[in-house]
């Protein structure tokens, strides 16, 4: 009876036993997988984290070399502060003066320059424009003058009706009020040239005449208008070109009196002069 109730005492202590050693093992087990399933998210994390880190990396990358550059340009900004073009030094002051001066033309036109000669030709233009209004041409003369603005090249036709008489190169004193206002427009814009071209018809100098031929009428009547502007409007001398260009610049055929009428005239190309508006910019 004794053995037997041993048997059966060691019996249930050895279930007991087992069954404490099974729970453990689960308890392990459900450890060892939670770990497992915490290390996998850990490390899914940690691979996140790495790619964000990258592009962040990337992106830091990114925006030093776009520091770099700018630094670099910069430089070569300050290092270009004092850049010669042709005769003339642009200075930190002129390019102040520049940005002034830009700030008021087109916009859209300046968006287009690419160079310091583009916005200084813009700056000219604009200047040119604003003087060349319809005040230039007087009443009744619309059809005797045109006026032509290509990009900063302004050009001024004017018949010869309203400046001289046929075969002369004496300047027509009805002329007076015209060149006054042109020279009042050429003494607005220091910084240019202007250029005085005679031309004429094709019809052949009269024997007998004080010209030659319409070589030195041409050129008659160039400098007859040069000394008017410089004699009697107080123009610059050192401003002014004279040019003959015979009739071998015609508008149209020499066939009849109204062809020969447009191919007699004088035609005013105004220039900018870029290295003396660098130098006014100098001296403001």
């Amino acid at each position: 009876m004794k053995k037997a109730i041993a048997l059966t005492l060691l019996s249930g202590t050895f279930v007991f036993t087992s069954c404490v050693s099974k729970k453990k093992y689960v308890e392990l087990e459900n450890q060892y997988n939670e770990t497992r399933s915490t290390l996998a998210k850990t490390q899914v994390e940690k691979e996140e984290i790495e790619a964000k880190y990258a592009k962040i990396e990337d992106r830091v990358a990114n925006y030093n070399a776009k520091i770099a550059s700018l630094t670099d340009a910069n430089v070569e900004l300050e290092n270009n502060s004092l850049r010669n073009y042709g005769n003339v030094v642009i200075s930190n002051s002129d390019k102040e003066q520049m940005k002034k001066a830009l700030a008021n033309v087109d916009q859209n036109e300046l968006a287009e320059a690419r160079t310091l000669e583009d916005s200084m030709n813009l700056i000219i233009s604009h200047n040119l424009k604003k003087n060349l209004d319809d005040t230039l041409v007087a009443e009744g003369e619309e059809d005797e003058i045109s006026i032509d603005v290509d990009e900063t090249v302004v050009m001024i036709t004017i018949s010869d009706k309203l400046l001289f008489k046929s075969g002369s190169y004496r300047v027509n004193p009805k002329a007076n009020n015209l060149l006054q206002r042109l020279a009042d427009v050429i003494n607005s814009e220091p910084a240019m040239e202007v250029l005085i071209e005679g031309h004429t018809d094709a019809q052949t100098v009269k024997k007998g005449a004080y010209v030659k031929d319409n070589w030195d009428l041409s050129v008659e009547r160039s400098t007859a208008v040069i000394r008017k502007l410089q004699d009697d409007f107080d123009v610059d001398p050192s401003k002014l070109i004279a040019a003959g260009r015979s009739s071998y610049q015609p508008l149209t055929d020499n066939d009849s009196s109204e062809g020969r009428s447009r191919n007699r005239r004088t035609r005013i190309v105004i220039l900018p002069n870029l290295d003396k508006f660098l130098a006014l910019l100098s001296a403001n």
